[in-house]
């Protein structure tokens, strides 16, 4: 009889001995998801949560909950951007939330980047920085002092492109990663270009910020940049529409001469101060910056928009040139407006 029941213990013993290891297993070694899955973690994200956002790919729904609590995840989850693989084992996953084990996500600044708030929402979209941050940030006298720019100048610090960062990262790290950026494309060939054309790096900044505006197509950037560096170098004004724009947020159609008046005291408004504005007035891609300091040696000093509203502009050598290519232009555009307003009714 003992000996019975002595066979029965060690069975029992035995069963729950291969239950344990089989849960063990699958815990641990087994993979327990069908497909891979981005998984964004706030401050406020719950297991629970992340268990809803595992729904779709987890084999053993039962097998990730209990790691979970095993893991204490509840108590050590850290916020960021990590990918669920189909090789991990719910243990494997419950280890990369509470260790932080993140998998870095791309940063894009490309587009229009001509507003703070612009530039805020571009990065916020894609970090887990709120817009409001950001804006902050780009207004902080003391950070940006630490990569030695200002909030005025401070659309010279970015360089488009796209970059590997944390999702968590700072405002103080994605700085950094721009600043490493800004010194990188600043080469000791392009510092003597821009020595030769007797300009800082901020001046070459300003300049290309202005040529960004004036065109929609990069291959025309040279040109544009030609007809600045001219006037410059004959002590005109460069007389750029998209500097008084840009003292008008960009909210304006068609610059206006009252409008270029109402501004008369800003030092932006190059139809009434010499040189250059004090800062760039959007963030200059490298096409422009480039375009800058390899200018198309050509004579142009003026420059408008082509009537056929194709995004190009037409240049030329004489005011009177330039008046008649802008009367063009305008006698287009005019028709253009009674046109849509036609259809309109």
């Amino acid at each position: 009889m003992k000996s019975k029941v002595l066979i029965m213990l060690i069975l029992a013993l035995a069963g729950f001995g291969i239950g344990f290891s089989c849960i063990w297993l699958l815990d641990n070694k087994i993979p327990n998801f069908r497909e891979e899955t981005d998984l964004y973690v706030y401050p406020d994200t719950t297991p629970s949560e992340i268990e809803e956002q595992l729904a779709g790919s987890v084999k053993r729904p039962r097998s990730l909950s209990r790691t979970f609590r095993k893991k204490q995840v509840a108590e050590f989850i850290t916020p960021g951007h990590y990918v669920v693989r189909p090789s991990h084992s719910s243990v494997y996953v419950a280890r990369m939330l509470n260790n932080g084990w993140q998998t870095p996500v791309k940063l894009t600044l490309s587009g229009s980047l001509r507003l703070r708030d612009q530039i805020a929402k571009k990065i916020s979209s894609q970090m887990m920085v709120d817009s409001a941050t950001v804006r902050a940030a780009l207004d902080d006298k003391e950070l940006l002092a630490e990569f030695g720019f200002t909030p005025e100048n401070v659309f010279a610090l970015f360089v488009p492109d796209s970059y590997e960062h944390y999702w968590t990262d700072s405002m103080r790290t994605i700085f950094a990663r721009q600043k490493k950026a800004y010194d990188a494309f600043w080469n000791p060939d392009r510092i003597a270009k821009a020595r030769a054309l007797k300009l800082s790096k901020m001046q070459v900044s300003i300049l290309a910020s202005i040529v960004r505006q004036e065109s929609y197509h990069e291959e025309e950037y040279p040109s544009v940049a030609s007809v600045y560096i001219n006037r410059i170098r004959k002590g005109m004004r460069l007389q750029a529409c998209p500097t008084v724009m840009f003292l008008y947020d960009y909210t304006l159609d068609r610059l206006l001469f009252s409008q270029i008046k109402a501004k008369k005291d800003s030092p932006y408004n190059t139809y009434m101060h010499d040189g250059l504005p004090p800062a760039p007035i959007c963030v200059p891609t490298k096409a422009a910056l480039d375009a800058v300091l390899n200018p198309a040696k050509e004579p142009y000093l003026y420059f408008c928009a082509d009537a056929s509203f194709n995004g190009y502009n037409v240049f030329a050598k004489t005011f009177a040139e330039h008046n008649k290519n802008a009367k063009a232009y305008q006698k287009a555009f005019t028709e253009r407006k009674k046109a849509k307003a036609a259809a309109g009714k």
